[in-house]
């Protein structure tokens, strides 16, 4: 079942959303070599408790930390540890806050220092990607638009979409209906309504597609150990225009020198 939701029910998302968005920004100082990725946790965790909300992902499914941190050639799903960050290393960072009764959803993914270009244009373009889909999620297109214009875009540049994994539905549950994936044909799938809320999510890959999961049961990489890139917003689903309830303006008051100021 595909859940509409009522524009005061929308405006709580986006609330949860700013306390997201903030988090990622506390979390965005911190990325640095030396950094312990559990210290980024403990960061994250903190913030949102003192700002109200309830780290979405600790626990869930037991889950056992507040973020997902996904080094270089992991997708997904990874675990802060006591891995120490290096310069030429990427990070990406997904969290979820449920505040008021709903959840948000977003991610990030973080060159530390310098990077090889090729990696930097993974990341610019895998954001890129995100929100060339935005301009597709209103009302009237279909799921399959949004797959559909990620998975062009990125493909002619030789990368892989990750297909196992896929975005979702958001609400008062962190996964609801529909499935979101990041490939897909122009105008199948559901309908996009006015009141749909989404988790748009590319997950990108340097080289081929394929993905193997670790013996935790979580952790996600690839499979050829090439670099992979994660962005992802949530959004609710508008007659023209989308609407965008998570934000990356306070990672990018941060980030503001790495060149991945793409996007609207």
């Amino acid at each position: 079942m595909i859940f509409i939701k009522s524009d005061s029910e929308i405006e709580l998302i986006k609330i949860s959303g700013q306390v997201l968005g903030k988090a990622h920004g506390e979390v965005a100082k911190w990325i640095k070599p030396g950094v312990t990725t559990l210290k980024l946790d403990a960061i994250a965790e903190e913030y949102i408790r003192d700002n109200g909300g309830v780290p979405s992902f600790k626990g869930y499914n037991k889950f056992p930390a507040s973020l997902c941190i996904s080094l270089n050639d992991t997708v997904v799903h990874g675990f802060p540890t006591q891995y120490i960050l290096k310069e030429g290393d990427i990070i990406s960072i997904d969290c979820g806050v449920k505040l008021n009764g709903f959840h948000s959803d977003s991610a990030y993914t973080y060159p530390v220092g310098e990077v090889k270009p090729e990696v930097m244009q993974l990341l610019r373009r895998t954001k890129q990607s995100l929100f060339m889909a935005l301009e597709v999620a209103v009302e009237g297109n279909r799921v399959g638009d949004i797959g559909y214009t990620i998975q062009t875009y990125v493909e002619k540049f030789g990368y892989g979409v990750v297909r196992e994994l896929v975005g979702h539905g958001v609400g008062r549950n962190l996964h609801e209906k529909p499935e979101v994936p990041n490939y897909g044909k122009r105008g199948n799938g559901p309908k996009l309504r006015e009141g749909m809320v989404l988790a748009i999510e590319p997950m990108i890959t340097l080289g081929n597609r394929a993905i193997v999961q670790e013996r935790d049961g979580w952790t996600i990489r690839t499979n050829d150990r090439k670099q992979a890139a994660h962005f992802e917003h949530t959004v609710a689903i508008r007659k023209d225009k989308v609407e965008v309830l998570t934000t990356f303006e306070y990672i990018e008051e941060v980030t503001k020198n790495t060149s991945l100021m793409v996007g609207v």
